[in-house]
């Protein structure tokens, strides 16, 4: 049976990277890409090799930059270790917790929205093509469809926003007020659906989280889709 290629995305503290860690677990000889992880280690790489390059003006610094062309000069790349994807920099592995931090998050929102990712599409289609050829490839990231119009699966991971808000703070544990949380998640939903990263196609599965009690649960309901 030819292996799959199962797109995740979903709003903001929806807890689609939690339901792809568990999917891996689950769906047999599969691989998970961090798309959007790989987009955080870019930015974050240009910022902090950039002394000039803040929050403040990262939009103006990024504007119609070539994405692919930034990630190459700044070495940045990504492994396969344990079934998931991993950022490196210069050779060196960046922490997991670096790239979810919220500075981090509305840097990459801003930036997607700025950039030219055609040719960073281009290569992360390759990339999936690739791996198709041994793996399950389960991928985490915005814009799937655009990147890999063929998925055999396209979620999108729906939560109130009440419901994205707690999770998130438990993600951050307690390091930031409720309102800080809550007022960051609107940004960055407010970024991403300008956009269009919140694009729902004639052949996206919709789910719902709200009401699940864990990550279980979670990851059940977009596996009653999936025939593997």
């Amino acid at each position: 049976m030819a292996n799959k290629v199962i797109g995740i995305e979903g709003l903001v503290g929806s807890g689609k990277t939690s339901i792809c860690k568990e999917l891996i677990k689950i769906i047999p000889n599969s691989i998970l890409l961090h798309g959007g992880n790989l987009y955080r280690g870019i930015v974050l790489a240009l910022m902090e090799n950039s002394k000039n390059i803040n929050m403040n003006n990262l939009k103006d610094n990024i504007e119609n930059i070539d994405i692919k062309e930034l990630m190459d000069k700044l070495k940045v790349d990504f492994r396969i270790e344990n079934q998931e994807s991993v950022v490196y920099v210069n050779n060196k592995k960046v922490d997991d917790d670096d790239l979810q931090t919220q500075n981090a998050s509305l840097a990459v929102s801003i930036a997607g929205k700025n950039a030219d990712n055609a040719h960073f599409y281009m290569f992360a289609r390759n990339l999936i093509d690739g791996f198709k050829q041994k793996y399950n490839v389960i991928v985490s990231g915005r814009d799937l469809m655009q990147i890999y119009p063929n998925l055999d699966y396209h979620f999108f991971i729906k939560a109130s926003l009440d419901e994205r808000v707690r999770r998130k703070l438990i993600q951050y544990n307690d390091n930031a007020s409720r309102k800080e949380v809550e007022e960051n998640i609107i940004k960055r939903d407010k970024l991403q659906e300008a956009s269009g990263y919140y694009r729902i196609y004639e052949n996206t599965i919709e789910v719902d989280v709200t009401n699940c009690k864990d990550i279980s649960e979670s990851t059940n309901e977009v596996l009653k889709h999936i025939k593997l």
